[in-house]
């Protein structure tokens, strides 16, 4: 039977990770035991969070031991089932890691995909990870309500633009940041944002003022840093922020320093929740519905960034990092 290439964790990175911390490694097919399934991956994904789950440092999850397969989800098809629930053929979408094949045991599974008349692919961005996201962080920590003027950054990222779409069905009105002139048309012409705005020209306070006469009423972080002490300035009363990233913060040791936010959470009684999608499992599936609707009815788009063989993994996440992607990434491997 064929053998399995696996994409290991090689080095504990310091910042960012770059292809030098994995190594692609030819193994054996693994076998399944009771109550395993092996799946074949058909697409893994990449996440700037990522980043987080290989740092040694603090985070909501542990870090990744090295020498470990690179965490990360995928689409995949059962081939071989010895657990109940689970046939093969059925295409599931769960933790199966950066590899060509999987021993998965069922609660590693997030769901099955059987959108039969949506890309597989869909259930690791907009209507997966991503789009759950951006969902369930928006209702749950950000609250808009019609008429709200809601601010998102990295607006042309997969997060992102599900984040300002959901927002104008929501009745807001939308201002997203990005970077460069391609993501902010990206924003502007296919996401519909009201306002588009590039952090990489100057003036990004004044813009955000000009796109904010009343005041930001939702900020949706994905970034951290500069761009969201601009944002802070622009909050208006009662403001609510939606902390789901830190992409523009290359490295956690040391811990940044930057203007204090406190004063202005205070004067403009604003109110700061940190939202990971993990937290919110047992309603992934019906939040994941209700994006398949919105897709299939035409109010809800994304873009797909798709490169084929699992020999691009290893520079895939720092790629996110130097904004090469304008669209969700994926790894292809059949």
């Amino acid at each position: 039977m064929a053998g399995n290439k696996q994409v290991r964790v090689a080095g504990r990175p310091p910042g960012i990770p770059q292809a030098e911390h994995f190594e692609i490694v030819d193994s054996d097919m693994p076998a399944i035991g009771a109550g395993q399934i092996l799946v074949r991956n058909l697409f893994l994904s990449v996440e700037p969070a990522m980043r987080g789950w290989l740092v040694d440092k603090s985070n909501y999850s542990q870090p990744i031991e090295i020498g470990s397969v690179m965490r990360a989800l995928a689409v995949g098809e059962v081939i071989e089932s010895r657990a109940p629930g689970f046939a093969s053929g059925d295409r599931l979408m769960g933790w199966f890691g950066w590899q060509e094949f999987a021993a998965a045991a069922p609660d590693t599974v997030i769901r099955k995909v059987d959108d039969t008349d949506l890309s597989p692919s869909l259930a690791l961005g907009v209507l997966g990870l991503n789009g759950v996201t951006a969902l369930l962080g928006l209702e749950k920590v950000g609250r808009p309500v019609a008429g709200d003027t809601v601010v998102v950054s990295t607006a042309a990222g997969s997060v992102g633009s599900a984040v300002g779409q959901i927002a104008k069905l929501l009745g807001c009105r939308t201002v997203g940041i990005a970077g460069g002139a391609e993501k902010v048309a990206i924003c502007r012409d296919e996401f519909g944002y009201d306002v588009a705005i590039d952090y990489r020209t100057p003036g990004l306070e004044q813009a955000l003022a000009a796109a904010c006469p009343g005041g930001a009423n939702v900020y949706f972080d994905n970034t951290a840093g500069a761009i969201s002490d601009a944002v802070y300035r622009q909050l208006a009363v009662y403001a609510r922020i939606v902390a789901c990233g830190t992409a523009s913060v290359a490295s956690w040791d040391p811990i940044p320093t930057g203007p204090r936010v406190e004063r202005i959470i205070m004067t403009r009684r604003a109110t700061m929740g940190g939202f990971v999608v993990l937290d919110h499992m047992a309603e992934f599936n019906a939040a994941s519905g209700r994006l398949a609707q919105w897709v299939r009815e035409g109010k809800l788009r994304y873009r797909e960034e798709i490169v084929d063989g699992i020999e691009r993994c290893p520079g895939a996440i720092a790629d996110l990092y130097n904004g090469l992607n304008l669209g969700k990434r994926l790894i292809r491997l059949v």
